[in-house]
């Protein structure tokens, strides 16, 4: 039963919440038909609190919600009262879900664990430029989303990436154990609030391959087939391939081994790039990767003006694709690739030597990456957007030739 009266010697509230008299202009003008925005501009407040105050306070022992003043002070107080039990303390179902997508180990293609490097957590933020824990490293937000979509009917599995991030940072919420914070992308022990580096213009890149005369449906993302690629480097200049898919983000790696004589032969100007990542190397292995797809898959490449893709001429023909070059200084131009290099740090840490991983090793991070949800594509993959999208040409093709 609602109290008819309230304390007035309890600690004022702050102004973000509302208080019993605004509770009872709401009550007055619901009983005369206002409408929710007419009500919120009455009381100065934003129409969404308004919206929910009425959603979540309202009385409905006689089934149909009615909204009185001193039953939705009641909820208020009672929602209020601290401290709670979190969710992931009191739902074990939701606790190992999120420990799963956050710390669980990836597998190769075949379902067999990737145990990845040996890391021991010492309570403090993921050592530069030292290997780190292998994961499937979904964000908080991720997690949170997804639980929608594979719990669509089942409200107790949800949880906000707020209360994620709590059970993980704030003492006595910890609900999960601090050592997973070692799991998520900036890898930081504790919660804290990022610069570029400059390249001269290379002569190689002709005005007409240039970012400019991309057709536009690259840059709207209307159309898959368009890829952005780079590369990431380690100690000792090694270096993995990226290439990325725009529309679906899905995401391929390029095993970039040392070449014979890397540390044996002294360094010769101008010869063979014996460290793996010269203009042959690369050319050859982005034409392997993006020959395994389709060919509606390969419509262009965006690069930034790197020296490794000198034999951009040739890898057009070999790739039977448009390649194109940003420009100086402007990353950004490539976002979606820059993006997922940050993911991919997780697993290549900066100041690592990325020759330590095969071919079997980089194809078990890009499952990884490419099975995990992103915020972009309403939660669903970018595996599971790329089979969408090959299953929908498969069909018109079919209905074609029918």
């Amino acid at each position: 039963m609602p109290p008819t009266h309230f304390s007035q010697s309890s600690k004022p509230l702050s102004d973000r919440y509302l208080t019993f008299a605004e509770r009872e202009e709401i009550a007055i003008l619901r009983a005369r038909g206002e409408g929710i925005c007419a009500i919120g501009r009455l009381l100065d407040r934003h129409p969404s609190t308004i919206s929910r105050e009425l959603q979540r306070n309202a009385a409905r022992r006689h089934g149909a919600p009615e909204y009185r003043a001193t039953t939705a002070q009641w909820h208020a107080d009672r929602s209020a009262r601290r401290p709670k039990p979190a969710k992931l303390a009191v739902n074990p179902m939701l606790r190992d879900y999120v420990q799963d997508r956050l710390a669980g180990m990836i597998a190769r293609p075949d379902g067999t664990a990737l145990v990845g490097p040996k890391v021991v957590w010492k309570g403090r933020r993921a050592v530069h430029r030292q290997p780190r824990r292998w994961a499937r490293a979904w964000s908080p937000e991720q997690i949170s989303r997804r639980l929608r979509l594979d719990f669509p009917e089942d409200e107790t599995m949800r949880i906000s990436h707020e209360a994620i991030y709590q059970a993980l940072y704030v003492q006595g919420r910890g609900a999960l154990r601090r050592e997973l914070s070692a799991c998520l992308r900036t890898g930081r022990a504790l919660r804290m609030p990022q610069v570029r580096t400059r390249r001269p213009g290379r002569t190689f890149i002709s005005p007409e391959i240039m970012i400019s005369q991309r057709p536009a449906e690259a840059a709207d993302r209307a159309v898959p087939g368009h890829w952005e690629g780079d590369l990431i480097i380690g100690l000792a200049s090694s270096a993995i391939g990226t290439l990325v898919e725009r529309t679906t983000r899905f995401t391929m790696l390029l095993h970039l081994p040392r070449m014979i004589g890397h540390d044996q032969e002294a360094r010769v100007k101008k010869g063979p790039a014996l460290a793996g990542h010269g203009a042959e190397a690369v050319r050859d292995a982005i034409t392997r990767a993006i020959s395994t797809m389709p060919e509606q898959l390969r419509r262009s490449l965006t690069w930034d003006q790197g020296a490794e893709l000198a034999q951009h001429a040739r890898l057009k023909i070999d790739a039977g694709m448009q390649i194109y070059f940003c420009d100086p200084h402007s990353p950004w131009q490539r976002g979606t690739n820059e993006n997922t290099n940050g993911l991919l740090r997780q697993y290549f840490p900066k100041g690592t030597d990325l020759t330590a991983h095969n071919a079997d090793d980089l194809e078990a991070v890009a499952l990884a990456l490419n099975t995990r949800p992103r915020k972009t594509l309403g939660w669903k993959t970018p595996a599971e957007t790329l089979d969408a999208f090959l299953q929908v040409r498969h069909t018109q093709s079919v209905a074609t030739t029918g």
